[in-house]
């Protein structure tokens, strides 16, 4: 139940972002701009990245629902979820406090999300690490 729990808000937040992206794409902007610089496979337009990122986040959200790769499907949300929380959830340049407050529960709701991510994509189900196993084998 754990992992489609976790993946519902990716799926949902995927789906809805993938059939309009030009909703969020001024509000990634600022942080798609400094990644299209540093990352020149990454699409200039800010559409075309946040398309792109939702439609990862559908797609390894199902993966990670499914159980089907979880490590890498968990990787790969993580990687999202940050400049995604960047982008949507900048509680400090906010001047009403209330709107504030609002942002800052968001960007540390996706900062709970990002730790359950972490701790799913380094969980080895009771299986010795591949580091473990390396320093074993011999």
């Amino acid at each position: 139940m754990a992992r489609p729990l976790l993946a519902s808000t990716f799926l949902t937040g995927g789906l809805r972002t993938l059939r309009d992206p030009g909703a969020v794409a001024p509000a990634a902007e600022p942080v798609t701009r400094p990644l299209t610089a540093r990352i020149t496979a990454l699409p200039d337009d800010p559409a075309r990245l946040v398309r792109v990122n939702s439609a990862v986040q559908v797609g390894a959200g199902l993966l990670f629902a499914t159980g089907r790769l979880p490590r890498l499907s968990a990787l790969a949300l993580a990687a999202g979820l940050v400049p995604t929380t960047l982008a949507g959830h900048a509680y400090w340049t906010e001047e009403d406090p209330e709107e504030r407050a609002r942002q800052r529960i968001q960007f540390f709701k996706n900062l709970s999300l990002l730790g359950g991510l972490l701790i799913a994509a380094a969980d080895t189900h009771g299986k010795p690490s591949l580091a473990h196993r390396v320093s074993n084998a011999g």
